[in-house]
């Protein structure tokens, strides 16, 4: 009697403990639920010039904006805007990064977490690839040491390699790079040697219209490009999936963001709750060629 009760408890406890442990896959990959984004609204005349001002990258902390211009006193470079808080909107006046800008074209650009590595597009059309810089000190934005090419695994002479998104699973897998090839996006994974592995389009991503400008989430849970896909201008796309294994999802126009014209290269934040991007949108409030603009959503519960 007593062997039949302590059997019959033992298994029903086994079955509880089954019960909950299939829960932990969806509960530790579940994605957040957010609210719609926000109008986009202009970064303003600190930032924006009438000279074009296009692809934005956000440090981890916050308080460092990365773009490209064309703004004098050089061709397209590399700029960066400073701001105390992270709380703040407003920016404080750009500055060249002059360790890494030449008096060729210097575009998008990705940092890693951490903040010692910058990625970004050297070369003109028909001529791009991707360059790695590292820095020691992580808060001084002019300490960067002089670029490599990140290599063959991923810049080609047949093709443009760019628009870099560097992710680093904090899961323990692989580091891997996330760039445009011509017109679709591939991604690269990094090899125990240091080196960059074959690059492999990705399919999930991938249509038959230009697909660029990727930024991946910090947690590779999400994903944000853009794509003349069903329109005659560049539109803001995203996708998602379940854990860094899966393939994205179905993608989702974002239309609340998207306008008639093109809009293009954006950027989710650290926070997973700001987009910046550019258009070159006109009318009031507009700088003149492409401008910055930053939308914000909040998280809540489903």
């Amino acid at each position: 009697m007593y062997d039949s009760r302590r059997s019959f408890f033992l298994t029903v406890a086994m079955v509880a403990i089954a019960s909950i442990l299939s829960t932990l896959p969806s509960l530790t990959s579940a994605q957040p639920h957010y609210s719609d984004w926000s109008l986009p609204m202009n970064l303003g005349g600190v930032i924006n010039t009438a000279a074009p001002e296009a692809g934005p990258h956000l440090s981890k902390d916050g308080r460092s904006l990365y773009f490209y211009s064309v703004r004098p006193p050089g061709g397209a470079d590399l700029w960066v805007a400073e701001r105390e808080n992270v709380d703040e909107e407003s920016w404080g006046t750009p500055y060249p990064v002059a360790p890494l800008n030449t008096t060729g074209v210097e575009t998008s650009m990705s940092l890693s977490r951490d903040g010692h590595w910058l990625f970004f597009t050297r070369g003109g059309l028909g001529n791009r690839d991707i360059w790695v810089s590292y820095r020691e000190q992580v808060h001084d934005n002019l300490a960067w040491q002089p670029p490599v090419p990140v290599g063959a695994g991923i810049n080609t002479s047949a093709s443009d390699e760019m628009d870099p998104s560097f992710f680093e699973d904090e899961n323990g897998g692989e580091p891997q790079l996330f760039f445009a090839r011509g017109n679709d996006i591939y991604v690269s994974s990094l090899l125990p040697d240091g080196t960059w592995g074959p690059a492999i389009p990705v399919s999930s991503l991938n249509g038959v219209d230009s697909d660029r400008g990727i930024s991946v989430r910090f947690d590779g849970l999400e994903a944000f490009f853009f794509s003349n896909r069903g329109s005659t201008s560049a539109d803001l796309w995203s996708a998602t999936r379940n854990s860094v294994l899966d393939p994205w999802s179905e993608l989702t126009k974002l239309i609340l963001l998207s306008s008639s014209v093109a809009d293009g290269e954006p950027d989710i934040s650290p926070d997973r709750e700001t987009l910046y991007f550019n258009s070159n949108r006109t009318g009031p409030g507009t700088f003149g060629g492409l401008d910055l603009y930053v939308s914000y959503r909040t998280k809540g519960k489903p």
